[in-house]
């Protein structure tokens, strides 16, 4: 074999050995799984650490709103997110048109009203001012709660996403006012009373069962889940990502940290 040969020979070994690894650097590569700031990226920094030992590498990406973890999802930046119930999910898909479905449960946070002026929503005073989550299904959850505890009627066939245009008894003509959830722990203040969601309260050291003025059944729709895009829900990964999450020791870990504030779905 002459050195023109030679270097034939080896350049295919080369490409040949390129060939073989390259499925192995694709297996290496860390899962990015987004999360909003406290609880859920807290939980799952406790996944990652159970996904390992099974060989799956993720890497927790935060978000501080509930708009851009399913965008970053839809558009390839994100290869699953864990912060939303399924009501919000159904809603981005069918708004939005987003091709992503969940394939797992996790969590759910309660969600409560919270005051830094009144004890009880008895308390209201004509006029109050109580704030609510200004996404469809979270402020239609709100409404709901409201209803729940007298402070409103709503109309019988507003269903989840209801509005404060369903609204068709308002006794103490109470003022509803929409922000972005994320900001409502901030602004309690501002408000005679306001409906926090759970993962949002507890980041900002509120407890609904200790804290709260009202708290909604914990068995309900608002079931948080894992979302992955249509085309990956039945990829090996997402498997192991399910096992991790749903093991006993996140269930444990849950438990322990976040007591009565977080109820499981496993």
């Amino acid at each position: 074999m002459n050195r023109r040969q030679l270097i034939q020979f080896f350049a295919g070994l080369g490409v040949a050995a390129s060939l073989v690894s390259a499925p192995v650097l694709a297996q290496d590569k860390p899962i990015k799984i987004g999360a909003t700031g406290g609880p859920h990226a807290e939980i799952l920094e406790q996944v990652k650490k159970l996904a390992e030992k099974d060989g799956l590498k993720l890497q927790i990406v935060e978000f501080s709103d509930y708009i851009q973890p399913n965008a970053a999802l839809a558009a390839g930046d994100l290869d699953a997110n864990s912060y939303q119930h399924q009501p919000y999910l159904d809603a981005q898909v069918k708004d939005r048109g987003y091709k992503l479905v969940s394939v797992g449960t996790t969590i759910t946070f309660p969600m409560g009203v919270y005051s830094k002026k009144i004890k009880s929503l008895k308390d209201l005073k004509n006029g109050a001012r109580v704030g609510v989550p200004n996404d469809p299904t979270n402020g239609g959850r709100a409404l709901l709660l409201l209803q729940a505890q007298g402070v409103i009627k709503l109309k019988p066939d507003a269903g989840l996403k209801a509005t404060p245009l369903d609204i068709i008894d308002n006794p103490k003509k109470v003022k509803i006012v929409e922000l972005d959830a994320a900001q409502l722990p901030r602004s309690l203040d501002d408000f005679d009373a306001a409906a926090i969601n759970g993962n949002f309260a507890e980041s900002a050291g509120l407890s609904p069962t200790k804290d709260g003025i009202a708290i909604e059944a914990a068995k309900g729709p608002y079931v948080n889940v894992i979302a992955v895009r249509v085309e990956d829900k039945d990829k090996p990964w997402v498997a192991k990502l399910i096992k991790a999450y749903h093991s006993p020791e996140i269930k444990k870990f849950v438990t322990e940290k976040y007591k009565n504030s977080v109820v499981t779905s496993w």
